[in-house]
């Protein structure tokens, strides 16, 4: 039996607690089911779901449903040979946030080693697609590594992202042990490459606690990201989507949280997202507008 033997996840705080909304999003699921989309949302177990779909929007996932990857702490399928890409999908991608009368539109992918270029002509022609179809919507993007190639990361920014989004996820001495393939040092180099090739595009990024990391080690983390170009992070609790992922270390508090968003303001962030149940695309127009406001 999977997870036999193995601790599950311990009782939620309070804190973490998230309310149901009833009504409201049966609305948006229609949609992505319509048009034959995926979102994160559904795909990585977001304990937000319910609260992005019932304001009307979602956070799109392109590629397919499944990863070449299969890192700890991720709860989206693993299949090392998916099913090629879709080609309208960017059409029917632009068409859903057209529908959900989006003013800010977030889109992140599966890894896809399997692709020569990881995919990121597909997210050029998605970005493309939306600002076609809803030309006043800022579009951000969340990628995978591109197996650090320079010449994917640049597809997609001369496609012209409001915000280029790369999760470093986790704090290095631990990055090898809960990633696939992907390390700390090349996510940085991800990171640092968008900040100087992109033109003046905001560089966002985000972490996980509660994976065994001590504070001295976030600290470093949102130094090395800082260091690395980003101005907007996030900072997010860790719930491990089954006993068969990584096991959750800890429980961070509110009060911890407040703390390490206090540092990451102080460090130079021009825009700071750090609470329980934060994740990268969490509220991501409000902290784009916040970040410009701000740098």
């Amino acid at each position: 039996m999977r997870g036999e033997g193995r601790p599950l996840r311990p009782k939620l705080p309070d804190w973490l607690k998230v309310r149901v909304r009833a009504g409201g999003g049966e609305g948006v699921a229609g949609i992505l089911r319509d048009l034959r989309l995926n979102t994160v949302c559904s795909g990585a177990l977001c304990p937000n779901i319910g609260e992005c779909f019932c304001s009307g929007t979602a956070t799109f996932l392109i590629l397919g449903g499944s990863c070449t990857r299969n890192c700890r702490f991720c709860a989206i399928d693993h299949n090392p040979h998916p099913a090629p890409p879709e080609e309208d999908e960017p059409e029917r991608l632009a068409e859903a946030a057209a529908r959900l009368k989006l003013n800010y539109v977030v889109v992140t992918s599966v890894t896809r080693d399997d692709l020569p270029d990881g995919g990121a002509s597909f997210f050029a022609a998605v970005i493309h697609a939306l600002h076609r179809r809803l030309p006043e919507a800022g579009v951000e993007v969340l990628t995978p590594d591109f197996n650090g190639s320079g010449e994917a990361i640049a597809a997609v920014l001369a496609a012209g992202p409001t915000v280029f989004n790369h999760n470093v996820e986790t704090v290095e001495r631990l990055s090898n042990e809960i990633r696939t393939r992907a390390t700390y040092r090349k996510s940085l180099e991800v990171l640092r490459f968008a900040a100087k090739a992109g033109n003046g595009i905001p560089v966002k990024s985000g972490i996980m606690l509660g994976l065994g990391e001590t504070d001295d080690e976030v600290v470093e983390t949102l130094k090395d990201l800082r260091r690395a170009g980003v101005s907007i992070v996030t900072i997010g609790q860790y719930l491990p989507p089954s006993a068969d992922h990584w096991p959750l270390d800890r429980f961070v508090t509110p009060d911890e949280f407040a703390r390490f968003g206090k540092i990451a303001e102080e460090l130079g962030f021009s825009a700071v997202a750090s609470s329980p149940l934060v994740r990268s695309s969490y509220h991501a127009g409000e902290l784009q507008r916040k970040g410009e406001a701000g740098s």
